[in-house]
């Protein structure tokens, strides 16, 4: 199933093309149920917990940890998307250069403890942000270019910490009849990807086809949460 997209590449130029065009339907305007769900075994009792958002847009989810107390560090290559984070939330900003990484801003909320940086995410480490209590990862693995996919798990694991809690939102659909992004990621890659050092758990799989993807041309859409944790080894 794997093969008709393995070879698809999306550019980061055509991302932030998408971004300055406001073809963002990706986008969600409101908190996504599945992290509603979850939260409590993503947070595990813990208090104010790092969130790391890889490729986070202008995502609500992030404001909505942020206001319960919990830390938010994004990675994200539109500058655009990162203001209107904060200008859609009426929330003002310092805007600073990383002297660690080239060409690399990081945009600070001034009310909440939310970190952004606008950089390519594979040039991101634990060198610049630390280690992360929780991930949360929707529309980021499931956008990376699909041959991309060992580097990208090797970075979210190496920003792992110990008692980190990744959920992770994934797509099964036949991938003959759209060919992404949002790309195709079956259980038994996410398990390939991550189940040598981690602990991979299925905690729901549910139908998501929408008119938009019908629009795609897919007749069905399976939308499957993972919870993802270090091996205590």
């Amino acid at each position: 199933m794997l093969a008709q997209q393995a070879d698809r590449v999306m550019a980061l130029e055509e991302w932030e093309e998408r971004w300055q065009e406001d073809r963002i339907g990706f986008h969600q305007p409101h908190v996504h149920k599945m992290l509603e769900s979850h939260i409590d075994k993503v947070l595990a009792g813990r208090t104010g917990v790092r969130f790391f958002f890889p490729l986070c847009g202008k995502a609500v989810d992030m404001k909505w940890l942020a206001d319960m107390g919990h830390s938010v560090v994004g990675v994200e290559i539109s500058e655009k998307a990162i203001k209107q984070f904060f200008e859609d939330n009426n929330m003002t900003y310092s805007e600073e250069p990383v002297p660690a990484l080239p060409g690399a801003k990081v945009f600070k909320g001034s009310e909440r403890n939310i970190s952004l940086y606008q950089s390519d995410l594979y040039n991101f480490s634990s060198a610049i942000g630390g280690h992360f209590g929780a991930i949360w990862d929707r529309g980021s693995l499931v956008a990376i270019n699909p041959r991309d996919r060992e580097k990208y798990a090797a970075l979210i694991i190496s920003l792992m910490a110990k008692d980190c809690k990744y959920l992770l939102d994934t797509m099964l659909y036949n991938p003959e009849l759209y060919e992404g992004p949002p790309f195709l990621v079956p259980d038994d890659q996410v398990n390939s990807l991550f189940g040598k050092s981690c602990d991979v758990e299925l905690l729901e799989s549910f139908d998501s086809l929408t008119d938009r993807q019908r629009g795609w041309g897919l007749d069905y859409l399976d939308e499957r949460v993972h919870l993802i944790t270090p091996n205590s080894i």
